[in-house]
C-alpha cells in the first residue's frame, strides 16, 4: 500500500514537472517570438493569436476565454482529472505570458516561424506527456473523430486550413504563409517528444527462410519474434509460418537490410505503432 502511494506521488511530480517545463517552452515560444511579429500558428493558439492581432485584445485573455469550451469538452470526452490538469495549465500559461519578462530575441521570419514553432509545439508535446494539453485542437478533433469517419490528424489539419485562410483574408498572406512553417515545426516537435525515438514499428515477414530471420532477430537484434500459422491465398494453397516482431524506428534499415541479404524474395509489411507496453521492445529501449 505504502509504495503504490509512493508510485502514485512520484508520477504525479513527474507529471507537474512536464507541465511546468511545458508552459516554460510554450511562454517563451510566444513571448520571445511570435508575439513581438504579430506570427500566428495553427490551433486554438493560433486562433488565439490571430484575434489579439487583428483586436488588439491581451493574449493571455484569449487563450482562456477561447480553451474553455475545450476544457469542458475534455471533461466530458476523457475525464475530470485531465479537465482539473488542462484548466490549470492553461491558466498558468497566461500568467506566464503576463509577468514573464521573456523578450524579443529576433526580427527573422524564417527564425521566427522555425523557433517559434519548435518552444511552442515543446510546450505542448510536454503537457501532453504531463497528461493534459495547453491547446484545445486535440480535444476537439477526438470529439469529432467519434462520431465521423475523419481521423484526428484531418481534422486538425481542416482546422488549421481555415485558421490560415483567415489569416490569409485578414492578415496578409505573408503571414498565412509563415504560419504555415510555423505550424509544420510545431507539429513536427509535438510528434517528436510524444513518440520520440521510440517510435515503433510493427514488421510482418513472410519468408521460405524464415528461421535464418528469426534466429537474427532473437540473436542479433535482442528481439522477440511471434510466428503465426498461415495459409497461402495466392496460387498453391499452403501453409506458412509469418514471422512478427517489433522494433525502433532506429532499427527499422538495420532489420531491413539483414531481411534482403537472407532472403531477397521476402514479403515484408511495416505498420507504425502508437504505442506500446512492456514486451522486450520497452526493457531494451534506445536512450
Amino acid at each position: 500500500m505504502h509504495g503504490h502511494i509512493k508510485n502514485k506521488r512520484t508520477r504525479y511530480l513527474k507529471e507537474l514537472l512536464l507541465i511546468a517545463a511545458g508552459v516554460t517552452s510554450a511562454s517563451f515560444g510566444l513571448k520571445s517570438f511570435l508575439i513581438p511579429n504579430e506570427f500566428i500558428d495553427g490551433g486554438v493558439t493560433g486562433i488565439s493569436l490571430l484575434v489579439s492581432t487583428l483586436t488588439g485584445w491581451k493574449l493571455s485573455y484569449l487563450i482562456i476565454l477561447i480553451n474553455i469550451p475545450f476544457v469542458i469538452l475534455g471533461y466530458r470526452q476523457i475525464g475530470k482529472g485531465f479537465a482539473i490538469k488542462t484548466s490549470l495549465a492553461i491558466i498558468v500559461l497566461a500568467v506566464a505570458l503576463l509577468v514573464v519578462p521573456f523578450r524579443s530575441i529576433t526580427h527573422d521570419p524564417l527564425l521566427i516561424a522555425f523557433f517559434g514553432g519548435f518552444f511552442l509545439g515543446g510546450g505542448i508535446g510536454l503537457a501532453m506527456r504531463g497528461g493534459c494539453v495547453i491547446d484545445g485542437t486535440e480535444v476537439l478533433a477526438l470529439y469529432i473523430s467519434k462520431n465521423s469517419m475523419l481521423t484526428v490528424g484531418n481534422i486538425i489539419l481542416v482546422l488549421n486550413i481555415v485558421i490560415f485562410a483567415f489569416a490569409a483574408v485578414f492578415l496578409n498572406i505573408n503571414t498565412a504563409l509563415y504560419a504555415i512553417l510555423t505550424y509544420l515545426s510545431a507539429s513536427n516537435t509535438v510528434d517528436f517528444i510524444v513518440n520520440g525515438l521510440e517510435q515503433y514499428t510493427g514488421v510482418t515477414i513472410i519468408s521460405e527462410r524464415k528461421e535464418e530471420i528469426k534466429a537474427f532477430i532473437i540473436n542479433d537484434m535482442k528481439r522477440g519474434v511471434t510466428i503465426y500459422k498461415g495459409e497461402g491465398g495466392y496460387g498453391e494453397q499452403k501453409e506458412i509460418d509469418i514471422v512478427y516482431t517489433v522494433v525502433t524506428k532506429l532499427e527499422m534499415s538495420k532489420l531491413q537490410a539483414e531481411i534482403r541479404q537472407i532472403d531477397p524474395d521476402a514479403f515484408v509489411v511495416q505498420q507504425q505503432i502508437a504505442d506500446l507496453k512492456g514486451g522486450v521492445v520497452k526493457r531494451h529501449v534506445l536512450h
